[in-house]
């Protein structure tokens, strides 16, 4: 129910008619925040209620996505990045009809750079025309400035807190990064596990 409810925010704040389409990011201070499992969660509850949702691994240096819905990674968003011509790169989720997920694939040694690029901002304008609603799966704000950078091309983002865990010292630090960027904030979430 926690989901839904959050759902329901995120499509009033985000997803309205009459607004600009954009993608949202799911960034965290640390690892083990729940980032990636609340990405998925969002992904298949805003599925449920129609419209084809594609959910993006853009976490260049630990995908974990492709592992959670056992989907093949050979293939993906660093291709794509990269100018490689690959098939099959969006891939449906068997128990979810309208839901897609654009894994990694081959993790790059320079994940930043992939997502500094042109290239990135198109891939994602032109996703948000494809789908109804796109999820994307960021970095570990510890690990650099992708997540800021991602939510920048998304333009929107959540923010996810572990109870217990995450630092208010960190998470000022990245809503401030995220907030110099022409991203839109869409709220802070608090994971309790």
């Amino acid at each position: 129910e926690a989901i839904r409810a959050i759902r329901s925010q995120v499509m009033m704040r985000l997803f309205n008619e009459g607004q600009d389409r954009r993608a949202l990011a799911v960034l965290s201070p640390d690892s083990g925040d729940g980032k990636t499992f609340f990405s998925a969660n969002l992904a298949i509850a805003l599925a449920q209620i129609g419209g084809r949702t594609l959910l993006v691994d853009a976490d260049l240096r630990g995908p974990r996505l492709h592992t959670v819905f056992n989907i093949e990674n050979t293939s993906g968003l660093s291709g794509i990045l990269s100018g490689r011509s690959e098939a099959k790169v969006i891939q449906q989720i068997p128990d979810v009809p309208s839901l897609f997920l654009l894994p990694v694939g081959i993790t790059p040694p320079n994940p930043l750079e992939l997502v500094e690029r042109p290239a990135f901002g198109l891939l994602m304008r032109e996703l948000v025309n494809k789908f109804d609603h796109v999820v994307v799966d960021t970095p570990a704000a510890i690990y650099g400035s992708d997540s800021a950078v991602i939510a920048a091309r998304c333009g929107a983002a959540l923010v996810i807190a572990r109870q217990d865990r995450s630092r208010v010292a960190q998470l000022e630090d990245l809503v401030a990064n995220v907030s110099e960027t022409s991203a839109k904030i869409a709220g802070v979430i608090v994971n309790e596990f």
